[in-house]
């Protein structure tokens, strides 16, 4: 069962950059409509992808960094800016959707110019982190460093 929901949560959130990426190049085609329904697919993408992991977690705890000593800066290069972006992305989303729903264009193309690089970032290093941690990852049980 943990490898299935890490599955759902890593194929989740690889769907959802997916989608935030056809969403920007409908918007860039002009074509509003189909944007809109493929941004709310990414950003529900997302959601099921937060849901799973924090499942996973409060099922079966935190998987350390257990692999080379002389990688493990790299890995924490990786990790922390992911974990801090990752924590800005929902927040973020939810204020460039609120934008757009409200008819405020300006604002909504303003902040998604910031938001599509740090969402795609968390989701391509997410995939990196769940792949190192597949590798080399050690089952701490708690949260664990």
């Amino acid at each position: 069962m943990k490898e299935l929901i890490s599955l759902l949560a890593v194929w989740s959130i690889v769907l959802s950059g997916l989608a935030l990426v056809v969403g920007v190049v409908l918007i860039r085609r002009g074509d509003r409509v189909n944007h809109h329904r493929v941004m709310l697919t990414a950003t529900l993408l997302a959601a099921l992808f937060l849901v799973f992991y924090l499942t996973r977690w409060a099922l079966y705890g935190t998987t350390a960094y257990g692999g080379p000593e002389a990688w493990r800066w790299a890995y924490y290069l990786l990790l922390i800016p992911h974990t801090l972006l990752a924590a800005l992305n929902g927040p973020l989303a939810l204020y460039v959707i609120w934008r757009a729903l409200r008819g405020e264009f300006t604002l909504h193309k303003r902040w998604a110019r910031v938001l599509v690089p740090i969402w795609i970032y968390v989701a391509l290093s997410g995939w990196a982190i769940y792949l190192i941690l597949k590798r080399y990852g050690v089952e701490a049980g708690t949260i664990s460093f």
